[in-house]
């Protein structure tokens, strides 16, 4: 009985964290992020700005190998969704890797950098578990997708049309 009983707390448990989620946690949207211009900005002012408009959340890293192969399939969202916003969220170890990484990508839209890497704060905070990972915030401020890789591109394009 205790068996049966361990087997189903993990799998609630487990059930439970691949949940969709519709908002970010406290803990996420007061973790500091690294900007360009080397100031720290929560994770809750940067969502501010895009208040009335659909984002698209990349948590990537100039080192990841998926995150590079899913860029041409990202440059072409970004081109059949002009009206959509993009945040790129690196996972880079330093701000020189980072930046060079945008440059060499030409990765259009607002970028912030986790200042402790992928296990850190706000990787625990969004459940971060793969990279590439996209997030499609609506409109209104909801998370309508909130766990998609690079190998979820149909569900994301599916995401974003039916927001249009």
């Amino acid at each position: 009985m205790k068996q049966l009983a361990l087997v189903v707390i993990a799998f609630i448990t487990f059930s439970c964290s691949q949940a969709q989620k519709t908002s970010f946690s406290k803990e996420a949207l007061s973790e500091k992020l690294l900007a360009t211009d080397e100031s720290q900005v929560t994770f809750k002012n940067i969502l501010k700005k895009y208040k009335g408009k659909t984002l698209v959340i990349e948590v990537w890293a100039s080192w990841c190998g998926d995150c590079v192969k899913a860029m041409p399939q990202l440059k072409e969202l970004q081109a059949n969704n002009p009206d959509v916003s993009y945040l790129f969220i690196s996972a880079d170890k330093t701000a020189d890797k980072w930046k060079a990484g945008i440059e060499k990508h030409e990765l259009k839209g607002d970028h912030f950098m986790m200042n402790d890497g992928m296990k850190g704060l706000f990787g625990k905070a969004i459940d971060l578990d793969w990279i590439p990972r996209y997030i499609i915030v609506d409109k209104t401020g909801k998370i309508v997708l909130y766990r998609a890789i690079e190998k979820d591109f149909d569900k994301i394009n599916e995401t974003l049309k039916s927001l249009k």
